[in-house]
């Protein structure tokens, strides 16, 4: 409690100098209303009574207790003979085949078109939520009432009611006070990284900033791009002071918060690591912040809605909920929708609000997209044999691989880009869509094969994957992480 009442004192200073010089800014909520829907019967037309609009709306979060067949939609594909020749071949492609295919189509010529059948191992779409239809039903919806939208930047007139609901059912999920929606994961970190160097601007007592007035942020080595790029841009306010630790090393993290004077720190990580799979110390990092008294900020975009038994996401997995000050996260990935988020307190929304360039900035996210992301949130909480689901999937690759996987994020270190490509290649020709990952994503010689598990998989997709891959690569010789990193600020 007491680290947090020190933190809310700063932030509530910057606030107040907002306040002070007319900056602070608020959000616009609008209300859109549902207008009663007519209903066509015989010769008739009836309307919807309130009572019968809330059970409709309650139809429309529908929930199932297994997988059904449009499930199989987000992990299965088509792609022409052209384009996966193109593919086998690594020939660069500007996308306008797709076209051609489709206007092919509509002219009746598309049996002349051969196609082939891919199973998605390298997406996002860890829940197989893309393509449920009670998440489709609630943007139809959306759009039909109210059209696409949205009408401006959430701080003009694009913060509706549908925005809100959304942004409560995630602080719900995440244990917050409140949350913020951004247009994307990447938009919320830039947000949030852009309002931190804010702080020590407002309330520094000089221009020429005392090196206790500035805040030190304290980021893992492999943290994601978007708080790469934040930090970068938090810079340029010469109010923060960077550390970068070495991957997930909480001696080393310890070393440093111990030898730093400033009394602003933050400490800033991914919880579930996108090209290497692995987690972030949940529990060191909780204990190093009781030690320390540091803001603890973690990227949940990978482990919200795939960890926890409600989904609350890693810190939830590990027990350490209350550890976490702010949680960004993103509805791109297990959500199968888009828009990014930030579940922090109300003073911290108020700052961000205030001095998140990305969000400031940013067009707010349309009508039906946050009706999509409500609706995902409400069951994705619900149908949690999908938890359990792509759990048995990482238990499977165990059993089948023997590699010690411990998510559902598989980092298959193979070494050159040539051993890469000619593995992603081959998995191409065997009917699955793998994708090579090389520099500058990551670095040289530790390329690798990013395999993505969705719960919309099957036992019987687990073992035609690994018989295919054991054609391509050595399990005993393929690394799994990756210790030199792939992202440097």
């Amino acid at each position: 409690m007491e680290l947090m009442s020190t933190w809310d004192h700063w932030v509530q200073e910057g606030l107040t100098r907002l306040q002070s010089l007319k900056l602070l800014r608020s959000l616009r909520p609008i209300y859109l209303r549902k207008e009663k829907q007519p209903i066509p019967i015989k010769n008739e037309t009836q309307y919807i009574s309130n009572s019968e609009e809330e059970e409709e709306d309650e139809e429309f979060f529908k929930a199932f207790d297994e997988m059904q067949p449009w499930d199989r939609s987000s992990v299965e594909l088509e792609i022409s003979e052209s384009t996966f020749q193109k593919w086998v071949q690594d020939i660069p492609s500007s996308g306008d085949e797709i076209v051609c295919n489709a206007i092919a189509e509509t002219k009746l010529e598309a049996h002349h078109q051969r196609f082939k059948k891919l199973t998605l191992f390298s997406g996002n779409d860890y829940l197989g939520l893309s393509s449920h239809p009670t998440i489709g039903k609630a943007a139809a919806k959306a759009a039909q009432e109210h059209g696409m939208g949205p009408r401006g930047s959430a701080l003009i007139c694009g913060y509706t009611n549908y925005h809100r609901m959304l942004e409560s059912c995630l602080a719900d999920l995440k244990k917050k006070e409140d949350c913020l929606l951004c247009p994307t994961g990447f938009a919320a970190n830039m947000a949030f990284m852009t309002a931190i160097g804010s702080i020590g601007s407002l309330i520094a007592l000089k221009k020429t900033r005392l090196e206790d007035e500035r805040i030190a942020i304290f980021s893992d080595a492999l943290n994601h791009a978007s708080i790469i790029d934040g930090i970068r841009l938090a810079e340029r306010q010469q109010s923060i002071k960077v550390f970068i630790y070495r991957h997930c090393d909480m001696s080393h993290l310890n070393t440093l918060l111990s030898s730093c004077r400033m009394k602003k720190k933050v400490v800033v990580t991914d919880s579930l690591f996108s090209m290497d799979g692995d987690f972030a110390p949940m529990v060191e990092l909780a204990n190093l912040r009781k030690k320390h008294g540091y803001l603890l900020v973690i990227d949940d975009a990978h482990g919200t809605f795939v960890c926890g038994e409600n989904g609350g996401g890693v810190a939830e997995m590990f027990n350490c909920e209350r550890d976490v000050d702010i949680c960004i996260g993103t509805l791109s990935k297990a959500a199968g929708c888009h828009g990014g988020f930030i579940a922090c307190s109300k003073r911290w929304k108020q700052l961000i609000q205030s001095r998140g360039r990305s969000f400031i900035f940013s067009t707010s996210i349309p009508v039906p997209i946050a009706a999509a992301g409500h609706a995902s949130v409400k069951v994705a909480k619900r149908e949690k044999w999908r938890r359990r689901a792509i759990w048995n999937r990482v238990t499977d690759f165990h059993i089948l691989t023997g590699i010690p996987v411990t998510s559902p994020i598989i980092s298959l270190i193979v070494g050159s880009e040539e051993k890469a490509l000619q593995a992603s290649r081959k998995l191409l020709e065997s009917g699955f869509h793998v994708t090579a990952i090389r520099p500058p994503t990551v670095p040289p010689n530790s390329c690798r094969l990013r395999v993505a598990l969705s719960a919309a998989h099957t036992r019987d997709d687990m073992e035609k994957l690994t018989f295919a891959l054991s054609c391509c690569i050595s399990f005993q010789d393929t690394g799994i992480y990756s210790s030199n990193g792939y992202a440097r600020l």
